[in-house]
């Protein structure tokens, strides 16, 4: 089955959702996106689409910090998902991909008197962590840009070139993932993930003020420990020397759900396999995530596909 998209504000599918190669946000990173699971409960026959709301909130945020003029309200960004899920047929865990950008064809290093434009496709998507296994990583050698730099609070595509060099230098040492440094040297964040670690039975995370994503992830993952496990959340500096003596640490985003990590830097965490409170809060947040959670109805965004896919210019054939 192709995948689909919304484009120059129709649905069609992405094979033929193109954009030029003078497009501004091409050469210079002036964009931001929001990374949307949409996971389907083949019991119920439905998809519920997790914090919805949340990404597009945030999302519009990123568009004030890039002098985006976004002309959609959270609803109607909602409506437009869940309709281009109808349109595309799916009946399968999805991804989607909003991205509001400069969309003119101009070579000008600036934010004002560009166009703006929004799309979101839609497509499966592999596992982006072993969460089952856990992963292995390494601090890298690049650091965080600083929020003086490129604000990291927003999705902005350019700063992810970032992540992609930690990611990548991991990944060709042998590791599974990154682990980046503040410009001070704090703990701060995988390369696309935010992080946690159970220090002496506590649960700790780095702090907004150390340049991370405010990711719904780790939102989540915050309010299920203290509302059903009954453990708050530390959220101060971490150094890097704690990774080391820490007896869990997992990962958290939307990609890789909740990660466990079994290594650092060739030092195994804990006795190097899943630990106990990782494992229950996977566990919480596999049902949050199904919309199975009762406790939290403002996280689901519940979506039951209302026909089959009909032949027709906007659907796929």
């Amino acid at each position: 089955m192709p995948a689909y998209a919304f484009f120059n504000k129709q649905f069609m599918p992405l094979a033929e959702a193109k954009i030029g190669i003078m497009t501004q946000a091409l050469h210079y990173g002036t964009a931001c996106f929001e990374g949307i699971r949409g996971h389907w409960d083949s019991e119920q026959k439905r998809f519920c689409l997790f914090r919805l709301q949340d990404h597009y909130k945030r999302m519009l945020e990123g568009c004030r910090i890039l002098k985006i003029d976004l002309p959609y309200s959270v609803d109607e960004l909602c409506h437009l998902t869940s309709e281009l899920l109808e349109q595309s047929g799916y009946r399968e865990s999805v991804y989607i991909r909003p991205l509001a950008y400069k969309s003119s064809d101009t070579l000008a290093v600036r934010l004002h008197d560009v166009e703006d434009d929004f799309l979101i496709a839609v497509t499966t998507f592999p596992p982006y962590l072993d969460v089952e296994n856990g992963v292995r990583c390494c601090v890298s050698s690049w650091r965080r840009v600083d929020d003086t730099m490129v604000p990291p609070r927003g999705k902005i595509c350019g700063i992810y070139v970032n992540s992609a060099l930690a990611k990548t230098e991991a990944q060709e040492n042998g590791f599974d993932e990154a682990i980046v440094l503040t410009q001070d040297g704090h703990v701060c964040e995988g390369s696309a993930e935010n992080i946690f670690l159970v220090l002496q039975g506590k649960l700790v995370t780095p702090p907004s003020s150390d340049n991370i994503l405010m990711g719904i992830t780790r939102d989540t993952v915050i309010k299920l420990a203290k509302d059903e496990l009954g453990v708050d959340t530390m959220e101060r500096q971490v150094d890097r020397s704690e990774l080391y003596v820490a007896e869990e640490c997992f990962l958290t985003g939307t990609a890789a759900n909740v990660a466990p990590i079994l290594e650092i830097d060739h030092r195994l965490i804990g006795r190097g396999e899943i630990g106990k409170m990782t494992a229950e809060l996977q566990k919480l947040f596999a049902a949050a995530m199904l919309g199975r959670n009762p406790k939290y109805p403002d996280w689901y965004y519940l979506f039951c596909p209302k026909a089959p896919v009909q032949s027709g210019h906007n659907r796929i054939t």
